[in-house]
């Protein structure tokens, strides 16, 4: 099949490979702009950029892809279908209905849950044990369109969202391949999906990781993992910012909410259910280390309460 790809980070790249190894022709790859990244923010290229390069696929990244330019340049390519996997941009009309089988996307969630731009990290948050990928036929809507393909994946305790990624990434590349596979033998029977059941996965923001010790506490020990490594999570001590990197939920202390006291393997903290110990934190301007070495040269008091 002949096919116009947009996709901009590495959790797409998986599904480039899987197209190519299927024997389809990818006709361009399309991107957001280079953009700085990294703690000395130099302008770095997209992954899917660089596959692209690899093989001498034509690179498009517009600024804009609601003004026609983009609708107009890949309509000279003829494609047969667009497949978006983490592009990152809203698509207009003149792209979903450009290709003869329209658009498909590749979203990190078994929709309708999770529809958004964070499926991965919010499916952990929320202390999900299954989460997996939905390949749909794309419309108007946020990840509304009906459902094609879907395979489930667990969520494991160790999971963070980079190693939940790099699996659904994979996952998501083999559904893409035998979605096509049935779309082009005619054998797809496109499902609906149930509005009443939809949940949000918003964009990130870092208010996202401030810890609510008014929670229970494993719920904190999910959105500690699903936002690692970023927006991370974090507290205040003594008005400093302290990351949690790694944290374990375990049975209630007798502490209030944000009460904090120092045991043998780290900082136990009161939650609104049960207690959250600290395995591992960072103080600003300071290293990441285990807690129970931050205590040594930061001794917290019995009664010390956390977030102010």
């Amino acid at each position: 099949m002949r096919i116009a790809f947009l996709g901009t980070p590495a959790f797409a790249v998986p599904s480039l490979d899987a197209l190519e190894r299927a024997g389809h022709a990818v006709l361009a790859v399309v991107a957001q702009p280079d953009r700085p990244a990294g703690r000395d923010r130099e302008i770095r290229e997209p992954a899917t950029k660089a596959w692209a390069r690899a093989r001498r696929v034509p690179v498009l990244q517009p600024e804009k892809v609601r003004d026609g330019r983009l609708a107009a340049e890949l309509s000279r390519l003829a494609p047969e279908l667009l497949v978006v996997v983490a592009y990152g941009r809203i698509l207009g009309p003149d792209l979903l209905r450009l290709a003869p089988h329209g658009a498909v996307n590749v979203h990190a969630s078994l929709l309708p849950r999770h529809r958004g731009a964070a499926p991965v990290q919010w499916a952990i948050a929320a202390g999900d044990r299954e989460t997996g990928v939905t390949v749909m036929q794309m419309d108007e809507g946020l990840d509304t369109g009906d459902v094609l393909l879907q395979r489930a994946a667990p969520v494991l305790p160790e999971d963070d969202a980079d190693s939940l990624a790099r699996r659904l990434s994979a996952l998501g590349g083999e559904a893409l391949v035998e979605a096509l596979s049935l779309l082009e033998a005619g054998r797809v029977v496109p499902v609906p999906q149930d509005g009443a059941r939809a949940t949000l996965a918003p964009v990130l923001e870092k208010e996202h990781g401030r810890l609510d010790f008014a929670l229970p506490a494993a719920r904190l020990a999910d959105r500690i993992r699903g936002f690692r490594p970023w927006p991370g999570a974090f507290t205040l001590l003594g008005g400093r910012v302290l990351k949690v990197h790694r944290a374990e939920a375990r049975e209630g202390a007798g502490l209030a909410p944000g009460e904090a006291r120092p045991d043998e393997a780290g900082l136990v903290v009161g939650c609104g259910e049960g207690a959250l110990r600290l395995l591992e934190v960072q103080l600003e301007g300071k290293r990441r280390m285990l807690a129970a070495d931050f205590l040594k040269g930061h001794p917290v008091v019995a009664g010390t309460v956390l977030g102010r």
